[in-house]
């Protein structure tokens, strides 16, 4: 049996493991399901409510991707200028990490107020929740371009954009893949907080809703199906990066004899 198996088989065990205790523990302490219901009853809620749920899952993954798909092409191209122009860093930083700073949820109104409530709001919010950690990735990943390659790479002919592209970027794909996982995340949180505030559809709305109602079963519920759609689209990221820049990550799949 190789290591790789029995790494993923007791990995799947614990995270079993964690949901059966759980429940355990909900039924033996008499937790409420005001409190804290247990994972039977929130599979019981999605797969009763699935109906009505589907059109707010998809509501909610399209704003998180179309601000998610914003919010890189923006970072890749701050990231570029700021990670290639020293100029462009010492104005830009700055700039960025008091953005960066600012709350989201205080952002969100400001958003309805330029568009209106609707998917814009979400998609803006989700976009400024995760560009920043590709900013930070892209530059890092190419200030680490040794001076002497550039030197030698000048020396030949090339142009400071024959760098970038040929050298800059590939070395940069590492820091990429690894700010694409975080920044998909954010980008689940910044929809879902717009969707609290200022929009009548999408998961946020519905948990909005749920919990106003007291229907705590369903507020989980919504928590679920964003955890399950993280976690999707992180081991797609994860398979993408391990086809493109497999070649900077340790091989870990070692095998053993049983």
């Amino acid at each position: 049996m190789s290591y790789a198996f029995r790494r993923r088989f007791w990995a799947g065990f614990l995270i079993l493991a964690f949901f059966g205790l759980w429940e355990v523990l909900c039924i033996a302490l008499q937790v409420s399901d005001l409190v804290l219901p247990r994972p039977s009853q929130i599979m019981a809620t999605l797969v009763d409510r699935f109906d009505v749920l589907w059109p707010h899952i998809l509501q909610t993954l399209w704003t998180t991707m179309v601000g998610f798909l914003l919010g890189v092409t923006v970072g890749l191209l701050i990231g570029a200028c700021i990670g290639t122009s020293r100029i462009a860093y010492d104005t830009a930083y700055p700039l960025l990490i008091g953005f960066s700073s600012i709350p989201k949820v205080a952002v969100v109104p400001i958003f309805v107020l330029w568009f209106g409530s609707g998917s814009v709001p979400a998609i803006l919010t989700a976009l400024a929740m995760c560009f920043f950690p590709i900013v930070v990735n892209i530059a890092t990943g190419l200030a680490t371009t040794e001076p002497e390659l550039e030197d030698v790479l000048k020396s030949l002919g090339a142009s400071k954009l024959d760098i970038l592209w040929n050298v800059g970027l590939p070395r940069t794909m590492p820091f990429f893949f690894a700010s694409l996982k975080i920044a998909a995340t954010f980008a689940f949180v910044g929809s879902v907080l717009s969707e609290t505030v200022a929009s009548n559809r999408g998961i946020g709305n519905v948990m909005m809703t749920a919990s106003s109602n007291f229907d705590v079963p369903l507020v989980f519920a919504g928590l679920f199906i964003l955890a399950v759609l993280g976690v999707l689209l992180y081991a797609a990221f994860s398979l993408i990066e391990m086809r493109v820049a497999g070649w900077a990550n340790r091989r870990n799949d070692l095998t053993t004899t049983a």
